[in-house]
């Protein structure tokens, strides 16, 4: 099968995410979407990139994909990935980073030329006094950072 990335508006890049994603539902927001389709023109798979949910990483130059979802389709998470690098790279920001929960391999990042930052924690929830949050299913769940190679 032949792959070509396509341009997505956020509404329908989150229709997908909220159709074929494993865990989390689509971001309130981003910067740009990115869409791969087959050569029938089949939408395969999609990227959401936003600001970093971490607000220690929302520096001005840093994004973050924060979802990536598929249909399946062998290598299009991938190139999801290295476009999304490529398409921040050309905004003019100089990093990019994407988390994945211990039970995913990172195989589509790796491919992809990313590197492994970070192990992290598990959390019993995001919320604090000061910032009530309610839950979103990530709770209790280990996490890797991925940083995309410069």
């Amino acid at each position: 099968m032949t792959l070509h990335l396509v341009p997505i508006r956020f509404r329908d890049a989150a229709a997908f995410v909220a159709m074929w994603h494993r865990h989390n539902q689509p971001p309130i927001g981003c910067k740009f979407c990115i869409g791969v389709a087959d050569e029938d023109g089949v939408l395969r798979g999609v990227a959401i990139v936003g600001r970093p949910v971490a607000r220690m990483f929302d520096d001005g130059i840093t994004l973050e994909v924060n979802r990536t979802a598929t249909d399946g389709t062998p290598n299009a998470n991938s190139m999801l990935y290295g476009a999304a690098w490529r398409a921040t790279k050309a905004l003019g920001y100089s990093r990019l980073v994407t988390y994945t929960q211990a039970a995913e391999s990172g195989a589509s990042l790796r491919a992809a030329g990313w590197r492994t930052v970070a192990q992290r924690a598990a959390r019993a929830g995001w919320t604090t006094p000061s910032r009530p949050r309610s839950t979103n299913g990530s709770e209790y769940m280990p996490r890797t950072l991925w940083e995309a190679a410069s």
